[in-house]
């Protein structure tokens, strides 16, 4: 094949690859409460569960990300949200003081609540019953299994508190 006809096999064949991925958004948006201007930045951003997930104006996800919400549960993104790429929210997990050799071993469920203007960083796990308190900020790689208070700064495994901010001279919310 020459190498015209493979380039435009190669951009049609990303033009349906993003077409899917923007059908698949435009479902999310009929089945989850999330903001008209919600954006979903890159592909394979997946919204997932029987239970509720809301996502205030001006929030965005990054590629990559999984939101799940189990029967009963819900996760809610604030305003103002910057979530990066490959982030997990789960609802629901396995419990880690679980006996795993019983057949059905017991599982933990809880709400996530991401308050207003939050910035989470790459590659972030955070667990069922998690709360982030508004202008908070969870550093890269982070795993995340108490909540958060808002306008700090935290980050690791599992995430800790690194700072508190010192917005004392920002301007105002």
């Amino acid at each position: 094949m020459s190498r015209s006809i493979l380039r435009v096999a190669s951009k049609l064949l990303e033009f349906i690859r993003s077409a899917g991925w923007k059908i698949t958004y435009s479902n999310y948006r009929h089945e989850y409460d999330l903001h008209r201007n919600f954006a979903f930045n890159g592909a394979y951003i997946q919204f997932y569960g029987e239970g509720e997930i809301r996502a205030g104006e001006g929030s965005y996800i990054g590629g990559l990300s999984t939101v799940q919400a189990v029967s009963g549960c819900s996760v809610t993104i604030g305003a103002g949200c910057r979530i990066s790429h490959n982030v997990r929210m789960y609802t629901q997990s396995a419990d880690a003081d679980a006996d795993f050799s019983c057949a059905n071993p017991p599982e933990k469920q809880g709400d996530i609540v991401i308050g207003d203007y939050c910035w989470i960083g790459a590659n972030v796990f955070i667990n069922p019953g998690v709360t982030v308190g508004r202008n908070a900020v969870i550093g890269a790689n982070s795993v995340v299994t108490k909540d958060i208070p808002s306008d700090e700064i935290w980050g690791g495994v599992p995430a800790k508190l690194i700072r508190r901010k010192n917005i004392a001279n920002d301007a105002v919310l």
